[in-house]
């Protein structure tokens, strides 16, 4: 498989038995669903996973992504709850992908992370 952003080999990492590929250039990760639902809010997994330094922004704003297993062009989203975080995700379901820094950064919600996101609710 190869990194949706850079074009580099991805390799497979397993953290308690959950394989997550990671790029080897990027460091950017690609997450199957069922990865994604099991990681994504444990901050400690997250920061050895997610062993990169924040991506470039010429990675974090490329137009065109595609995914590494079906083709499609991916959806650019935001986290719901710290939207400073961008993300790709497969419109066929197949994963979404996080550049370097921004697993780590999601599965890490801080206090002011909590108190921005309901500020937003409120208006």
């Amino acid at each position: 498989m190869n990194c949706p952003k850079c074009q580099s080999d991805m390799e497979t990492v397993s953290y308690t038995g959950v394989p997550v590929d990671r790029c080897t250039s990027c460091h950017g990760l690609w997450f199957h669903p069922e990865q994604f639902k099991k990681l994504k809010r444990d901050d400690w997994l997250a920061a050895h996973i997610d062993a990169g330094e924040s991506a470039p922004d010429t990675l974090n704003k490329m137009a065109e992504v595609h995914c590494p297993d079906c083709g499609a062009r991916m959806k650019h989203l935001t986290d719901e709850n710290q939207p400073h975080i961008l993300y790709e995700q497969c419109p066929q379901g197949c994963g979404v992908f996080f550049d370097a820094g921004e697993f780590k950064d999601l599965a890490k919600e801080t206090f002011w992370d909590k108190f921005k996101s309901r500020k937003i609710l409120d208006k």
